[in-house]
């Protein structure tokens, strides 16, 4: 087989690896998460440590694996979750576009199929996230919040747990072809 050959095979098997979903659950699933956000902390206070919307902006830009499209899914949930939120416009859609993108990306060049890997890479983008609106907050907005990576690292722990769980049941809503 040539070079051009097996790089066509390499394109093909690439682009069957991207995960497609309904346009509903595309809505659907980014909305609920927001809502989940907002609400269900008033009732249950110790579920404040979830980011659902985070999880989802992670799971999707991994499973779809479009550098473009998980941008602008985490520029949206980000956005969304800014206006629901007591928090300055744009911290959370700064913060959710580069989770987007660099999951997305990552999504790329591993196998994201395997449980640990999610786990980690649900792990990672939390903490990763938290450290990322603690740099913005204290560059734009002058904020002198203290550098907690012991609780950051619990939530990112928290939040794996739950982003595991959740994205097994994400995984029943692909469209299989």
């Amino acid at each position: 087989m040539s070079y051009s050959g097996s790089r066509m095979l390499l394109s093909s098997q690439r682009e069957s690896q991207v995960t497609k979903f309904r346009v509903w659950v595309m809505l659907a699933v980014p909305l609920t998460a927001l809502l989940f956000q907002v609400y269900v902390p008033l009732f249950f206070r110790f579920l404040a440590f979830l980011d659902m919307p985070l999880l989802v902006v992670v799971y999707l830009a991994l499973m779809r694996r479009s550098p473009v499209a998980g941008l602008l899914l985490g520029s949206i949930v980000g956005l969304a979750q800014d206006s629901l939120s007591k928090n300055p416009l744009g911290m959370f859609g700064i913060t959710k576009t580069l989770v987007g993108y660099f999951a997305a990306s990552v999504g790329m060049k591993l196998n994201v199929d395997n449980v640990l890997m999610r786990f980690l890479l649900a792990f990672f983008f939390c903490v990763f996230h938290q450290a990322f609106y603690w740099v913005m907050e204290r560059a734009l907005l002058r904020h002198l919040s203290q550098f907690e990576i012991e609780t950051w690292l619990v939530y990112g722990l928290l939040n794996a747990v739950v982003g595991s769980a959740l994205f097994h049941l994400l995984d029943k809503l692909k469209v299989t072809a």
